[in-house]
Formats: structure tokens, sequence, C-alpha cells
């Protein structure tokens, strides 16, 4: 019984914080991802050898990585800058947009 209890409260809060994520507009935050696109690409395939792929991220992923640049918990001389300004909102529409790019790996 007890075990059961856990295993529900752990499931309650796993779907109440990918709620917390879902939040974001892919379209909007294509919009606004053109000034990713000269280090990450048009379609978050980075173009750029230091700066990572985006497209098909996990948007929990994205969204952390991206709060964690504008608090200053994460460091990068472009990423901090390009970070702060960002409002919740704009980083969810951001995260919503790379997640929704569909990666194929072919072998």
């Amino acid at each position: 019984m007890k075990s059961k209890l856990l295993l529900s409260g752990l499931l309650v809060c796993l779907s109440l914080h990918d709620l917390s994520h879902a939040a974001g507009d892919p379209q909007t935050g294509r919009a606004k991802a053109q000034s990713c696109v000269v280090c990450h690409g048009p379609m978050g395939i980075s173009v750029n050898p230091g700066a990572p792929h985006l497209a098909g991220q996990p948007a929990v992923y994205l969204i952390e990585q991206m709060q964690d640049f504008r608090s200053g918990k994460r460091q990068n001389p472009v990423m901090s800058v390009i970070a702060k300004p960002l409002s919740d909102r704009d980083i969810q529409d951001l995260a919503a947009w790379y997640a929704s790019i569909e990666i194929q790996i072919k072998q």
C-alpha cells in the first residue's frame, strides 16, 4: 500500500513537471529563434563546432539549460549574454520549437 501511494505521488509530480514545460508554442519559438540560427543552424543542427545541436532535445532539458545561462548558474561567453534578457515565456517557446524538430538516425 505504501509503495503504491509513493508511486502514485511520483506519477503526479512527473506529470505536473511535464505540463509546466509543455506550455511553449513551437511556431512562436521558431520566430524567436532567429538569433540562434547563427550558431545552432536554421533547424537546430549546429553549424558551429563549438555549439551543440538543439533539434530534438527534450524541452525540459532546453528550458533548464537556458534558465541556467540566464541566471549565471551556467557560464558561456555567448549564451550568458543571449539568455539574460529572455523571459520564461521566451525560453518555453524556444524549447518547444527545438523539441518539436524530429530527428532521424540512419545507419
